[in-house]
Parts: structure tokens; sequence; C-alpha cells
């Protein structure tokens, strides 16, 4: 189990820099708009905020393909 969270949680992690990266080098945090209003939160809160979002998306879809790698009979086993 704990070798399937890593194969999941690291590979997110670098994607998540990435994505924070690309995202922000076109994006200025002050700029933002919520529901037409401005989004009163300091630019590291925006940046730290992005990269926890772009984290978790991507750790959902790694955590989806390791469940749908998985055989039938993986999938309907008994738990232990």
């Amino acid at each position: 189990m704990k070798q399937k969270l890593m194969w999941v949680a690291w590979p997110s992690f670098l994607m998540a820099g990435v994505l924070e990266l690309l995202v922000f080098a076109v994006v200025d945090p002050e700029s933002l708009h919520w529901f037409g209003q401005p989004f009163d939160m300091p630019r590291q809160a925006v940046y730290s905020l992005g990269f926890f979002v772009f984290w978790l998306s991507v750790s959902i879809s790694g955590a989806l393909t390791l469940l749908l790698a998985k055989s039938p009979d993986e999938v309907n086993q008994p738990p232990l």
C-alpha cells in the first residue's frame, strides 16, 4: 500500500510544481477575481493554494489510473 501511495504522490508532487510554474508564469495572483470580487489573499497564499489544488487533482488522476489498471480479480477480492 505504501509503495502504491508513493507511485501516486511523488509524480503528482512533481507535476504540481510544473503546473504551478506554467500557470503562474502567465497569471498574476493579484489580478484574480472570485465571483466578480477581487481575490483578497496575499500572493504566497494564492501560490500555495494553487499548488495544493494542482497536487490534489493530479493525485486523483494517478489514483484512478492505478485503480483502472487492476484486473477484475484484484478488484473483486474481499478485504483482508
